[in-house]
């Protein structure tokens, strides 16, 4: 596992709030989590999108929030227009830009240029007792309805076998991209992690978030040194390096 990977998983939302953890501005939202592709699913029982290297977020119909329920802070331009019903996707600032992201993400008042090179992608409308199938259609109507350029729906496809899948994984990862996701089609919304959500990566990673930190040191002795992190079995480590300028800000 990389710590990249890892890092990348983390609750960002927490990230700009260090000072305050373990308190969260909300309870964390009830989202699906995604279970790792085996290579054996019906691959005719899915759609299939791109997984965008971005922080998660999720629209309750009067907020965004974070994965963590963390009350993110775009300008009011940004969401302005978007509707009472749920949805939820990435917010996204280009293939190779996570840091950049988060780094957006992390401040209370980032400047508008740095949030108009952001994109929210939408994969999925958190309606109950709705198939995925039809979700679909739901959340692309939402997107297309408020009309902004920065919100995008994600495109879904079919794929009929595991190559052609793989050889889909393969040209996404060249053009700098972080892998797939599966959707199956008969699904309704739920949370917790099964089947029904699947992310297929050339590589495995590791889910975690962030329950306390230590200062930093020298020339980061205003910022954030080190991460302590809890895996969804209960073990605690901690972050000591590889933390970024932008992520330990």
């Amino acid at each position: 596992m990389q710590r990249r990977d890892l890092l990348s998983r983390l609750s960002l939302g927490c990230l700009g709030s260090l000072a305050s953890l373990p308190a969260l501005a909300t309870q964390p939202p009830a989202l699906w989590l995604a279970s790792p592709y085996q290579g054996n699913e019906n691959l005719t029982d899915y759609w299939v999108s791109e997984k965008y290297d971005g922080i998660r977020g999720s629209w309750n119909g009067q907020q965004l929030l974070s994965r963590s329920g963390k009350a993110l802070n775009p300008p009011a331009w940004f969401v302005q227009g978007w509707p009472s019903s749920p949805f939820e996707g990435e917010l996204w600032a280009g293939l190779g830009q996570f840091e950049q992201g988060a780094s957006v993400i992390q401040q209370k008042q980032a400047p508008d240029s740095e949030w108009r090179a952001m994109r929210f992608m939408v994969f999925d409308a958190s309606t109950p007792s709705q198939p995925f199938t039809e979700r679909i259609a739901t959340y692309h109507a939402t997107v297309k309805q408020i009309g902004k350029p920065w919100l995008q729906a994600v495109q879904q496809n079919q794929m009929q076998s595991h190559t052609a899948l793989k050889t889909l994984l393969q040209k996404t990862v060249k053009a700098g991209g972080e892998g797939l996701v599966l959707h199956r089609g008969n699904s309704v919304y739920q949370s917790g992690r099964n089947g029904d959500v699947l992310k297929v990566k050339p590589h495995e990673d590791a889910e975690a978030k962030v329950v306390g930190h230590e200062a930093g040191q020298g020339k980061h002795a205003q910022r954030t040194g080190a991460l302590w992190v809890e895996t969804p079995q209960g073990l605690r480590f901690k972050l000591g390096t590889g933390l970024s300028d932008a992520q330990s800000a």
